[in-house]
């Protein structure tokens, strides 16, 4: 270290040394003396302040030159060691805020020994560089462990899936491949044993990019459809575009001109829907050459809550449908302010009618627009009829100057529906202000959060099944129901898996909406700034959930044991009584999992010949406090209807909402992150995917989804190709050639995972975050991979136009 020096210079610099690391040590001793005294006086561990006062005289010694320092160091290394593997094992995430910081100080201390006191090291480097190597064997061991899915299962293979349109093979004709929501296809061209060579064969861009208006709230969120040799897609902002399959060549494109004033909490469009018009349904008198014009249509809604009809053929708008092609589906609310209303989510069309819902800007205003769900006519856009739960007999449209209810439960994702029953399957959310719920009425406290089977020709409903009772936590249901047949004694039942963002996953029969598998009513925490609103229990899922166990205070994070500390001393200091803890305002509550779930908008794959659902879902929570109405006005929090375009903010959900009309707003940590480094508080991982047998709930293996190459602290990309688990959004796709398809993660890639194994065969990195649902279709006897390379503002990855394809190489 000092080779080269003389030496008065070789003493200078021994001096310097030791008098900055004694520093160093003794800083980082008094931040664990104090943080560690307060979290003692909060109940915690009192680990840190015994380590800080360690640190503090070590650190003092070595800059007096005293060997003494070093061993009291090294003592502390051993201790902490002893104590990590004591409260998480060999668990490799949970280790490195406990070991990998103290392991690069004692680095510093084994360096500094030689320097100390003449002839006192005596063996002492070499003891401290040995429990330092023996620290990094032991990280390397169970870093390799936890790459690792669980070991693979026998597949039971499940009864035969009925025809119906129940799965895609050479088209892809529905957002959920089919209105089954299956999102499976009966391609096999590639395999397990190719896709290594799968290539990217084109790019096409849909030139719609964040404006500065826009404020970066970009999520295009987009899975194209294919039917015959094209495709056709929306981009963030609404433009449709149909392309050549094949090549990707742009064929129309029709901008139905949204102003960035709509976009609400984020710029996106899932997807679109096709409409065949059946013989002799044209509009009364429409000219014959009109009829034929749009005898097949593309149908999308807007952020600005329209419906928009186009020819398939050529973009055009189809005239004999609404007002030329367009149809607004917010007559009846009353005033609707820009960007409080918006569809992002693709219509769903059953038996000639287009149903659909729509986003209602969260945390805003009490009695926000309504949620009600609309029915209108495939080839008219004439509304059929409304479903206004506050006012089922309302009829298709409100009369006499009245409006539809506002504040009702809304549905922002997408339905999925049963061409034969004539059923249509509406996930609800929750009434507007969704953190407190004492001015809800019977009906809403009755659906919201639940599964509503509307008939499709009157808007009634048929069933409903809730997964929340009295919902305070933002659990609305997110995910498109999945058709499936469940296998039984005496055949199969016409079934749905309905994902929930609690994680519970439940198997329904889809003609009565009764669980096919268990459902349990258990007890729940009570209290909070409500306690005669809290429902005493909550249904709970026997046939299998994706929630971990709830958090502890072992389960605190970070990048060394000073944040750490910190978040162990925030999980003291808040409210947590584990699952569906009720929300305070005296101090934070920790609402675990949060609300992105679970599962999400991306919904769940079925297998239906193997037998399995692919779940990729979520596992953070959100570390949230109900802000006094005083206070929310002391600080400046305004709903988005009295917002100036410089007002409008682009960062997460609830992180300073005023819901307005009740007693209190939200502030929503989400995620639970540290304020500087952006880290989370829980341990890893934040996300993941696994195969579940539909036979019996069974886990047939489960592995964390997305690496830490885009992720690390300061928001500074760690480039470790290391299978963190990072948050996820968006769905997968599941192929009869035994291979799962899914982006989604924050690390910018698009995978292939072999579904027997649950081990990753193929990857690529996309040009911007794929938060998206991928799409897989054949022309000319190819099996292309498509996926919307849109970015999201969320979840922190970069905003881009690109719709990638791929396809085996001409070798192959």
């Amino acid at each position: 270290m000092t080779h080269g020096l003389s030496q008065p210079q070789r003493g200078a610099f021994a001096s310097g040394y030791l008098i900055t690391l004694g520093v160093i040590l003794a800083l980082i001793g008094l931040v664990l003396v104090v943080g560690g005294a307060k979290l003692i006086s909060v109940g915690g561990s009192p680990y840190y302040l015994l380590a800080g006062i360690g640190l503090v005289a070590s650190g003092v010694l070595i800059a007096l030159k005293r060997m003494l320092g070093a061993w009291i160091y090294v003592g502390v290394f051993v201790v902490t060691v002893l104590w990590a593997l004591w409260e998480v094992g060999l668990q490799a995430w949970p280790l490195v805020p406990r070991v990998v910081a103290p392991m690069v100080l004692l680095a510093l201390v084994a360096a500094a020994m030689p320097l100390l006191k003449a002839g006192r090291a005596g063996r002492a480097p070499a003891l401290a560089t040995g429990g330092g190597l023996l620290a990094v064997l032991v990280i390397g061991v169970i870093a390799v462990n936890i790459a690792n899915p669980r070991p693979d299962a026998a597949l039971m293979p499940s009864v035969s899936q009925s025809g119906s349109g129940a799965n895609a093979g050479v088209d892809w004709t529905a957002y959920g491949a089919t209105y089954g929501a299956r999102r499976y296809s009966t391609l096999t061209q590639i395999t397990p044993q190719n896709v290594s060579e799968l290539k990217r064969v084109w790019v096409a861009h849909t030139g719609d990019l964040p404006s500065k208006k826009a404020k970066g709230k970009y999520g295009a969120e987009t899975t194209p459809l294919k039917v015959g040799n094209r495709l056709y897609l929306c981009s963030a902002k609404n433009i449709l575009i149909a392309l050549d399959a094949a090549t990707g060549k742009e064929i129309w494109r029709h901008d139905p001109k949204v102003s960035d004033n709509w976009i609400p909490y984020t710029a996106a469009c899932r997807g679109v829907s096709y409409f065949s018009v059946p013989q002799g349904a044209a509009p009364a008198g429409a000219a014959p050459e009109t009829t034929a014009a749009c005898a097949n249509r593309i149908i999308e809604g807007t952020l600005d809550g329209r419906l928009i009809a186009v020819d398939a053929a050529d973009g055009k708008p189809c005239a004999g449908f609404g007002d030329n092609g367009q149809v607004d589906i917010k007559v009846g609310m009353g005033k609707v302010h820009p960007g409080m209303v918006s569809m992002t989510a693709a219509p769903t069309i059953v038996r000639g009618v287009i149903v659909t819902g729509q986003q209602v800007l969260d945390g805003q205003d009490r009695w926000a627009p309504s949620g009600v769900i609309q029915g209108f006519d495939a080839v008219t856009g004439e509304p059929k009829w409304a479903w206004d739960m506050k006012q089922p007999d309302i009829g298709p449209a409100p009369k006499d100057g009245k409006t539809f209810s506002r504040g009702t439960p809304n549905m922002w994702t997408t339905a999925s529906a049963d061409e034969e029953l004539g059923l249509v399957y509406i996930p609800l959310g929750n009434s507007a202000a969704d953190y407190f719920s004492g001015t809800r009425s019977p009906v809403e406290n009755q659906y919201s959060s639940s599964l509503v089977a509307l008939d499709a020709t009157t808007g009634k409903p048929a069933w409903s099944f809730q997964t929340v009772h009295k919902d305070v936590w933002d659990y609305d249901l997110g995910s498109q129901a999945t058709l499936i047949d469940y296998p039984a004694k005496t055949g199969s039942i016409p079934a749905l898996v309905l994902p929930s963002k609690q994680g519970d996953i439940y198997i329904l029969d889809r003609r009565t909406g009764q669980p096919l598998t268990g459902v349990e009513e258990r007890r729940v925490p009570g209290g909070g700034v409500e306690p005669d609103e809290r429902s005493p229990t909550q249904p709970f899922s026997l046939f299998h959930n994706l929630r971990r166990p709830d958090l502890t205070e072992r389960s605190m994070w970070g990048m060394s044991p000073i944040d750490q500390m910190i978040c162990r001393i925030q999980y003291r200091e808040a409210s947590y009584k584990g699952f569906y803890t009720a929300p305070t305002s005296d101090r934070p509550w920790i609402e675990y999992p949060g609300y992105n779930g679970g599962s999400d908008w991306g919904g769940v794959a079925v297998d239906p010949v193997r037998g399995l659902i692919v779940a990729n879902y979520n596992d953070m929570p959100n570390y949230n406090r109900l802000i006094p109405r005083k206070v929310v006005n002391e600080k400046g929090w305004i709903p988005r209807n009295q917002m100036k375009p410089d007002q409008l903010k682009a960062g997460p959900e609830g992180a300073g909402d005023p819901q307005v009309g009740v007693p209190y707003g939200i502030q929503v940590n989400a995620g639970w992150r540290m304020p500087f480094t952006g880290l989370l508080c829980k341990a890893p991982p934040y996300g993941g995917i696994r195969a579940i047998d539909i036979r019996t709930g069974k886990t047939l293996w489960d592995r964390p989804l997305g690496t830490a190459r885009k992720n690390g602290p300061f928001g500074i990309p760690s480039m470790l190709p290391v299978n963190i688990g990072t948050p996820n959004n968006g769905g997968s796709v599941v192929t009869a050639g035994g291979l799962i398809f899914i982006a989604a993660a924050t690390d910018d890639l698009i995978r292939a995972i072999d579904i027997r194994t649950g081990k990753t065969v193929w990857q690529d990195t996309l040009p911007a975050g794929g938060q998206a649902t991928p799409m897989t279709y054949s022309v000319g006897g190819k099996q292309y991979l498509v996926i919307m390379a849109g970015g999201h503002h969320f979840m922190e990855t970069p905003i881009g136009d690109e719709l990638v394809a791929y396809a085996l190489s001409p070798e192959t």
